[in-house]
C-alpha cells in the first residue's frame, strides 16, 4: 500500500488567523492536486511559533505590555469549534485530504492556551487532537501541558497515524505510547532547525520501524509585522532554518532536509516497509519483553479507526 504525502515548509502570517487559515486552504488545494493525500503542518503554524519574544515575563515579574500582547496571541489562536473548526473541516473535505496541522489552541472555557496538533479526515472531520505534554523552555509561559487522553493514534485509510510535538520526541515514554499503538506514519512538527533535529528524527524511526514526517517552518525576522520587531530579543534574520525531513523505517532519509527556503516534500510512501522493518526489530512486539518491563500511558485512548 502506498500513501503520497506532503510536508508543508512554510511560513504563517504572524499572528493573523484569518490570514493563515486561508493559507492552509490555498496550500491544501494547491498539493491535493497533485495528487498528495496526507498534508502536514509545522508546529504552531496557526497563528505562528512565538520564536523570539518573553511575554514580558521574568521570575517574579511580568509587564503590562507582555500581557496584552499574550491578549493578541490569544484572540489569533484556533477554537476548535465553531467556525475555526467548521473551515478546516470544509478544507479537508472539499480537497479529499488528510490534514494534520500545528496550531495555538485556544481552550474556550479557560484563558489557557495549548500548543496542539490537530488530525482532520475528509470524511469525519475532526478525528482528534494532540496538546503538547510539556512545553519546553521558556514556552511554558504561553503554553499549558496536555495530559495522556491526547495522546492519540488514528487508522485510518492512509495509515495508522500518531506522533509528538517537538521536543516530546525526547521523552522515551511518551514515544513508547505511540509505538505501543502502531504507529505507520509518526508524525513530528517542530520548531527546533538544528542538524542535529535530523538525527533525532533518524533514531525514532529506526526505533518505531515507523515512517517519521518530521516538518518544520522557514522564517525569517522580516517576515514578522513591523510592529513586533522591537518586541524581539536578537536581531538575527534567518530565525528558523527549516530542515524538514522523511525518513523510513529503517532511518534511511527519503526527502530533505529542506534548509534556508520554503517549500514542500513529497514522498509516496509504500505502508508495506513499515511490517517488512520488523523483521529484525519490532518494538511492539519480540523486543518489547512485557515480561521484564511494564508502560502504562494513564488515560491513553484507544486507537480510533476512521473509514472513507
Amino acid at each position: 500500500m502506498k500513501v503520497k504525502v506532503a510536508l508543508i515548509q512554510e511560513s504563517p502570517v504572524f499572528f493573523d488567523k484569518e490570514a493563515c487559515l486561508q493559507k492552509v486552504a490555498l496550500l491544501s488545494k494547491k498539493y491535493a492536486a497533485e495528487g498528495c493525500q496526507l498534508l502536514v503542518f509545522p508546529e504552531s503554524f496557526i497563528p505562528g511559533y512565538p520564536r523570539g519574544f518573553t511575554f514580558g515575563a521574568t521570575i517574579g515579574n511580568r509587564t503590562d505590555s507582555g500581557r496584552e500582547l499574550y491578549a493578541r496571541y490569544h484572540e489569533n489562536s484556533v477554537v476548535l469549534a465553531g467556525k475555526d473548526l467548521e473551515f478546516l473541516e470544509r478544507t479537508a473535505r472539499e480537497n479529499n485530504i488528510y490534514l494534520v496541522l500545528g496550531i495555538t489552541e485556544k481552550e474556550p472555557t479557560h484563558g489557557s492556551l495549548y500548543c496542539s496538533m490537530i488530525y482532520l479526515s475528509p470524511t469525519s472531520g475532526l478525528l482528534g487532537v494532540h496538546r503538547k505534554i510539556k512545553p519546553t523552555g521558556t514556552e511554558r509561559i504561553v503554553w499549558t501541558e496536555g495530559d495522556a487522553s491526547s495522546l492519540v493514534t488514528f487508522d485510518t485509510p492512509v495509515g495508522r497515524l500518531g506522533g509528538l510535538i517537538c521536543w516530546e520526541n525526547y521523552m522515551p515514554m511518551a514515544r513508547i505510547s505511540m509505538y505501543r499503538k502502531g504507529v505507520q506514519l509518526y508524525i513530528a512538527p517542530t520548531a527546533d532547525a538544528r542538524p542535529e533535529w535530523t538525527a533525532s528524527l533518524q533514531h525514532i524511526a529506526l526505533e518505531g520501524r515507523c515512517f517519521v514526517l518530521g516538518c518544520n517552518q522557514y522564517f525569517t525576522r522580516s517576515m514578522y509585522p513591523e510592529a513586533y520587531l522591537d518586541l524581539l530579543q536578537d536581531d538575527t534574520e534567518n530565525m528558523c532554518r527549516g530542515g524538514s525531513v522523511i525518513v523510513s523505517p529503517l532511518g534511511k532519509i527519503l526527502q530533505g532536509p529542506l534548509w534556508d527556503q520554503t517549500g514542500v516534500l513529497i514522498a509516496s510512501l509504500n505502508l508495506d516497509e513499515v511490517t517488512q522493518s520488523k523483521l529484525d526489530f519490532d518494538p511492539n512486539g519480540h523486543y518489547t519483553r512485557d515480561d521484564l518491563f511494564e508502560f502504562i500511558a494513564k488515560g491513553q485512548p484507544e486507537t480510533l479507526k476512521d473509514n472513507v
